[in-house]
């Protein structure tokens, strides 16, 4: 009796155990399978675009130059239309003209912009140049002295150096320098007084940079007077360095 009882508690284990291993081969089996991986979101489209020259007068020509990345549809304003990802269209605005850009890709939509001024009115005309001739009219200013002097005062100092500055700006401009005197004193004396006046000029241009080879002296003492009247005010008008062009 008491060995039966021992075996039927051992088959009742036995069951116990099988069953647990079968219900828990069943859990395994119906069990929910991992969700996928979502797809990676597209990449949104990037788009530039420039127009050059910026500013026109009306009529003229402008380059539109765009690129873009990401996209599959692009197109321009202003009548423009639908464009390559990327190139170049010419234009001819006849106003200031702002232009747009639009692109779209499976990312969504970017645009760009590029702004033309338009001058209002007729093209100016270039002013027309200046020669050196009369550019060395209005820069080259003579250097006057003081009675029966050749020496260089403050105010002549400041006009040869006014004068150095066109020299500098002009290498090509050679000059003759003129030596003049009022109608007092005698002819050679006068003749000897201009030179040194026209050598005190040329001395001064030349410390201050200007090679001697672009200048040459002479003197016409009292024989060429700008001024002919006997007063103080026309004698000092002929007392002077004066500058002639030669080139």
């Amino acid at each position: 009796m008491q060995h039966g009882s021992f075996r039927r508690i051992a088959l009742l284990l036995g069951l116990v155990a099988f069953a647990a291993v079968v219900g828990g081969c069943k859990k395994n089996v119906a069990s929910t399978p991992p969700a996928p991986a979502p797809a990676p979101a597209a990449a949104e489209p990037t788009v530039t675009l420039n127009a050059s020259p910026a500013t026109v007068n009306p009529g003229e020509a402008v380059t539109l130059s765009w690129t873009s990345t990401n996209a599959t549809d692009l197109s321009i304003d202003q009548g423009v239309g639908s464009v390559a990802p990327q190139g170049t269209r010419g234009v001819n605005p006849t106003q200031s003209t702002t232009y747009t850009i639009t692109a779209t890709g499976a990312g969504g939509t970017a645009t760009a912009m590029a702004h033309v001024d338009v001058n209002s009115g007729q093209a100016q005309q270039p002013a027309p140049q200046q020669t050196v001739s009369e550019l060395f009219g209005q820069n080259v200013k003579d250097a006057y002295f003081d009675t029966d002097k050749s020496d260089l005062g403050s105010e002549a100092r400041n006009v040869l150096t006014k004068d150095a500055e066109f020299f500098r700006s002009y290498p090509q401009v050679r000059v003759s320098i003129e030596g003049d005197c009022d109608e007092r004193g005698s002819t050679e004396y006068n003749l000897g007084l201009g030179q040194r006046r026209a050598e005190a000029a040329k001395n001064f241009l030349i410390s201050l940079g200007i090679t001697a080879d672009r200048m040459e002296t002479t003197s016409w003492g009292k024989e060429r007077p700008v001024c002919t009247e006997h007063t103080e005010q026309c004698w000092q008008m002929n007392r002077r360095a004066h500058f002639v062009l030669t080139q």
